[in-house]
């Protein structure tokens, strides 16, 4: 009643409630995925990420995953987040005239992480075995006892698109733009986010930004 009585628009609607997401094997979701990047926009409402109380509550065949996290892989792209400034509106710290956007990376990472337990004492190790058959394997932890375990990932082109993404955003909205990690300690994982957003504004954005009287920095997540 909101919306056909003043637009002339033929929708497309897909049911993300978490019973027909079980019925059809998370299948709807990628439908849904797919049509946004089809049709190039999308309106998704809240939806149930299940856990162990909602998977016995609906009876679901399994512990199906995120559908914001398999909609946003299928998509790639950033997630800005900006917070609406209204003068009738109280701001916490009346000094920031201007927003702080927020902007996360879409694809891989915690969303498309393997998680698991394991049951007790034992190695737990990590490996990738290449097309060419290179492997790269790593011992992770010889666990005493019980205990759980996480291995996730991201793409090199996926970042570099994060990056180009985060910078347009910053020249469009005429911002300054900071990458924050913590690659001291995750030196491989946050190293790779740091390094190819470096390689991306020196060679594509750097001179945009310098004339526009801009800047971008990378800092450590707790700087």
């Amino acid at each position: 009643k909101l919306i056909h009585p003043y637009l002339d628009l033929k929708l497309e609607y897909y049911d993300l409630g978490v019973e027909h997401r079980d019925a059809t094997n998370d299948q709807v979701t990628v439908d849904s995925a797919n049509a946004i990047k089809k049709y190039g926009v999308g309106v998704k409402c809240a939806t149930i990420t299940p856990d162990e109380q909602r998977v016995e509550e609906f009876k679901l065949k399994k512990m199906w995953k995120s559908p914001n996290g398999t909609i946003r892989n299928i998509l790639g792209g950033t997630i800005f987040r900006e917070p609406i400034i209204m003068k009738n509106v109280p701001r916490l710290v009346p000094g920031w005239t201007k927003p702080i956007i927020v902007g996360r990376h879409a694809f891989g990472d915690q969303y498309r992480a393997t998680d698991f337990r394991f049951p007790g004492k034992g190695k737990l190790t990590i490996k990738f075995v290449g097309e060419d058959g290179t492997v790269i394997e790593h011992d992770v932890y010889d666990a005493p006892g019980a205990g759980v375990a996480m291995a996730m990932y991201n793409l090199d082109e996926s970042i570099r698109e994060f990056a180009r993404a985060s910078l347009n955003y910053g020249l469009l909205r005429n911002y300054p733009v900071y990458l924050s990690t913590k690659n001291t300690i995750l030196k491989a994982y946050d190293g790779r986010f740091k390094d190819i957003f470096q390689e991306v504004y020196e060679a594509e954005f750097e001179a945009e930004f310098k004339s526009k009287k801009l800047w971008y920095e990378h800092r450590l997540i707790d700087d």
